[in-house]
């Protein structure tokens, strides 16, 4: 993914794909470069600081692994690690760019809340089943997935 084909997207396409509006991701690439050293040591990165965010921005929005995320911007997976790092360090500091630290409450707030219960628990009828048909059991467990609404 090169940004140079992203920044050529319009504003709901953008924020479709990136998960921010161009206007937040120009106010973070501004706080990116005020951060970024004047003389960088080691090798230069092959991304630019435009691709490192994105490469974040992707890294958090699709949940894929670090491998993945890599790959997709051609780099090693620990370059993208590094990358990720830094760039989640100064949005951090920046203070800019914080979630809300408490919930909404009170009466505008409208919470729809689903709670999962998943238990393991020996099934005896599947174990007495496998047995009559002369099969071994090893012990699997069996999930039982209770929904409470």
């Amino acid at each position: 993914m090169k940004y140079t084909d992203i920044k050529l997207l319009p504003e709901h396409q953008f924020k479709r794909l990136i998960g921010i509006k161009p206007s937040t991701f120009y106010q973070m690439i501004d706080m990116l470069n005020a951060n970024q050293p004047e003389h960088n040591r080691g090798r230069p990165s092959k991304l630019t600081i435009e691709e490192q965010l994105l490469l974040t921005l992707s890294y958090w929005r699709e949940y894929r692994t670090l491998f993945h995320t890599a790959m997709s911007f051609g780099i090693h997976e620990s370059s993208a690690c590094r990358a990720i790092r830094k760039i989640e360090n100064i949005l951090i500091k920046s203070y800019l760019f914080h979630l809300p630290k408490k919930l909404p409450r009170g009466e505008g707030a409208d919470w729809e809340v689903v709670v999962v219960d998943a238990t393991f628990h020996k099934r005896a009828d599947t174990q007495a089943l496998l047995e009559q048909q002369g099969h071994q059991i090893f012990g699997f467990l069996h999930t039982v997935l209770i929904q409470i609404l």
